[in-house]
């Protein structure tokens, strides 16, 4: 099993209705039955008292293979880029972890 991190940086909007009532919804539709599990993370602070989160959002997905997701997401995945900008202006950084434990 993988999982493949979104990490959203802290960019001064995220708009979190919007993340979660369209474009959560929209990767799950299009990724269908490839996408085994969603976790998703909201930052509130960061390591030291008073500093904020290094990512003000962390979207995380279950797939069975490397192979797995990119056969799912690679034909959504101008759609889905697409729709990063109305909910935030941040450059998302994507991580593919190979789930150890």
């Amino acid at each position: 099993m993988i999982r493949v991190s979104v990490l959203y940086p802290q960019s001064g909007k995220f708009d979190w209705d919007y993340y979660l009532a369209k474009h959560v919804p929209l990767v799950r539709e299009k990724l269908g039955k490839a996408l085994k599990a969603v976790a998703i993370d909201k930052g509130l602070a960061g390591g030291q008292p008073g500093t904020p989160p290094g990512f003000v959002a962390m979207f995380h997905m279950t797939f069975d293979s490397v192979d797995a997701f990119q056969a799912a997401f690679g034909p959504h995945a101008k759609l889905l880029m697409a729709d990063i900008p109305n909910y935030t202006k941040a450059q998302p950084q994507i991580q593919i972890s190979e789930i150890a434990a």
